[in-house]
């Protein structure tokens, strides 16, 4: 039973963490070459809204997030603010900032164009819509009682090194996993792991492999197999299947 070791921290708290003010980045600056549609991934249709609308949605719901910056390349600031924002009434999206050239600039661009006075950060991919209220909360829950808390889930193949064309090694499965996001810190956290990252001249892929560099504990949550990040037309169609899924529709 792997999944019981994701949430053991949680259950075992003893009191709630302090209620603090939290701020959700979303990076939606990638270009999302591989859906061949010749237009963002994120904002192409699921069911009926662009994917970056569905993935602001949850946050917005939730009464545990209470800011939200959206990080856009600069070209789409202006239409992300009136075709995303404003179109869909989404009032915790305090500003829009522009992407920077990786996404770990683009993430510390939403951090800064928030400002201060912020005790909690979460960061989600723009191009995962599927995340729910659940594994938001419950992140957050756990970066607020350790510093810093990673959705993720075990892998289910047998995941093999290799080079050259050639198996290396098979590794064993039960200790690997699967990250995803949401991420969350307590913002001196991840203001330190910028810091150290900037200092060094490292670039991370995610916001965990930063503040693991400073030596800090990093807790692992349990995501879900349906959050999914949409990078190829398979991954819409499949989003699109688990929508209508959850929302019981059969046509």
């Amino acid at each position: 039973m792997p999944f019981v070791l994701f949430d053991a921290a949680l259950s075992d708290m003893k009191n709630p963490p302090e209620r603090v003010k939290t701020l959700a980045i979303i990076p939606s600056a990638g270009m999302g070459r591989r859906m061949g549609s010749g237009k963002m991934k994120n904002y192409l249709d699921l069911l009926g809204k662009p994917v970056l609308a569905r993935t602001i949605e949850p946050f917005a719901a939730s009464g545990m997030v209470d800011s939200i910056v959206v990080v856009a390349p600069p070209p789409d600031e202006r239409f992300c603010r009136e075709r995303i924002i404003e179109e869909y009434g989404f009032r915790k999206v305090i500003c829009v900032a522009g992407g920077g050239a990786e996404r770990q600039d683009s993430v510390e661009n939403g951090l800064n164009a928030a400002g201060e006075g912020f005790g909690a950060v979460i960061v989600h991919d723009g191009a995962r819509p599927l995340v729910t209220p659940d594994i938001i909360e419950k992140t957050i829950r756990a970066a607020l009682d350790i510093g810093a808390a990673i959705a993720a889930v075990p892998v289910k193949d047998t995941i093999k090194e290799a080079g050259d064309g050639f198996v290396r090694s098979t590794l064993k499965r039960e200790p690997l996993i699967a990250v995803q996001t949401p991420q969350a810190f307590r913002t001196a956290v991840l203001v330190e792991a910028f810091r150290k990252a900037k200092a060094d001249g490292f670039l991370g892929t995610d916001e965990s492999s930063l503040v693991e560099r400073t030596g800090a504990k990093v807790k692992v949550v349990l995501g879900s197999y349906e959050n999914i990040k949409i990078t190829t037309p398979g991954d819409l169609m499949l989003a699109e299947c688990i929508l209508r899924q959850r929302d019981g529709i059969t046509t």
